[in-house]
């Protein structure tokens, strides 16, 4: 028998090196940046005014009203907690929607929206073998590596126009006509990663009878529900769906609007035609789920709980998201503004109004992401998509000086 020795080749020579996660990699960077003027505008995390990270009132609450109340940790059921996951589709869905009253929505409790994401591309490749998806041009980098490493073929669609700032809207709905029937679409229910730019209201309208009549399977991803314009307003495209009789799936995250990233919390919902179909689905994706990590964690889906079914704390966490929100939309103004003084009508930033959420896409290049980086400590990624929520007041202005110096 051939005993391996430590100077023997090595099975995993093969093994490449892992480049890193580029928008992780940039905050490592940031971190060991010495200047004391150095603004992220890179990652997607909400920070307050102070450039911190915020503990929501209402959770803090939630926290110690679960500590004076302590109970095992044992092994949640494979689909997570019942009471949180019918939180998450009144939530979503709204309580006294059709589809929820009917019992056709199966819904698990999640690894925050990617684990969403990923049991949901798992169950698609296993029950649709022959689906490929669709996502937009551009999207959040993270769906195509969930899809494609779930084995799904992705194509894009036209989304963002660049010319713009805006939205093609006419190419979407032309190449969205033209996909075969059974294609799997990934949609934005709103403050679309990483342009910003949302469907209106009326596109919506437009688009959902194509969706139907065409026999598409819509799988909406909404992570950031209440920064755009409201709880209720962010989840109108998942809701119309569903009453437009869209069998969907639908990836919702509250590692935004709760603050909880490191609790990675979500939900994964899939609309069915009756109740015994979704009764089918839930089994099996507590079946793909139990293929994967088994169950889910405890305490951030106790801490949504806790705040949801309180009038009183889901109340403030309403005042709070809706203080966050209009944070950013405050910076976006105030950005627009400087930037405005600087150029004047030599070039418009209007999109930085239009555009919605945590993210703008602002037409910044690559290079000119270096020069930002490197001579202003302003930090954005290669796209040029920008956080708006890591602008301040403190910070504004030198972010708007480092960007009109790199414009020219």
């Amino acid at each position: 028998m051939t005993t391996m020795t430590p100077s023997s080749s090595s099975v995993f020579a093969h093994v490449p090196p892992y480049p890193g996660d580029p928008i992780l990699s940039l905050m490592e960077a940031f971190q060991q940046d010495a200047r004391a003027d150095k603004v992220s505008l890179s990652i997607g995390l909400y920070f307050d005014e102070q450039g911190r990270l915020p503990v929501l009132d209402c959770v803090r609450q939630a926290a110690q009203a679960l500590s004076q109340n302590a109970v095992p940790c044992g092994y949640l059921p494979i689909e997570g907690i019942a009471p949180y996951r019918q939180l998450v589709q009144d939530l979503v869905f709204g309580a006294d929607h059709e589809a929820v009253r009917a019992q056709r929505i199966a819904t698990i409790q999640s690894l925050g929206g990617s684990g969403a994401l990923k049991v949901g591309a798992d169950f698609i490749k296993r029950y649709f073998p022959d689906a490929e998806i669709w996502l937009s041009d551009p999207t959040w980098e993270n769906h195509l590596a969930i899809f494609e490493g779930a084995g799904l073929r992705t194509h894009s669609y036209p989304y963002y126009d660049a010319a713009t700032g805006g939205l093609r809207f006419d190419a979407m709905m032309d190449t969205l006509r033209g996909i075969p029937s059974g294609s799997v679409v990934l949609l934005h229910a709103s403050c679309h990663n990483p342009t910003g730019v949302d469907l209106s209201r009326e596109q919506w309208q437009q688009l959902i009878p194509v969706i139907v009549e065409r026999g598409l399977i819509p799988f909406v991803d909404m992570a950031y529900q209440g920064f755009g314009d409201g709880l209720d307003e962010d989840a109108w495209s998942v809701r119309a769906l569903a009453e437009a009789g869209a069998q969907a799936f639908v990836a919702n995250s509250f590692s935004k609007n709760f603050s909880l990233y490191g609790e990675r919390v979500g939900g994964l919902s899939v609309v069915c035609n009756d109740a015994t179909t979704a009764a089918n689905v839930l089994g099996q994706l507590k079946a793909t789920v139990r293929r994967n990590y088994s169950s889910p964690p405890t305490q951030g889906a106790r801490l949504v709980q806790q705040v949801l079914q309180s009038p009183e704390l889901s109340a403030q966490w309403a005042g709070e998201l809706a203080e966050m929100r209009g944070r950013i939309k405050d910076m976006r103004a105030r950005l627009h503004h400087a930037l405005h003084e600087r150029f004047g009508e030599r070039r418009d930033f209007g999109f930085l109004l239009t555009q919605r959420g945590m993210f703008s896409y602002t037409g910044i290049t690559e290079p000119q992401v270096h020069r930002l980086r490197v001579e202003h400590g302003v930090y954005l990624i290669r796209s040029g998509r920008m956080c708006m929520s890591g602008l301040s007041r403190a910070n504004v202005q030198h972010v708007a000086d480092a960007i009109a110096h790199v414009l020219g």
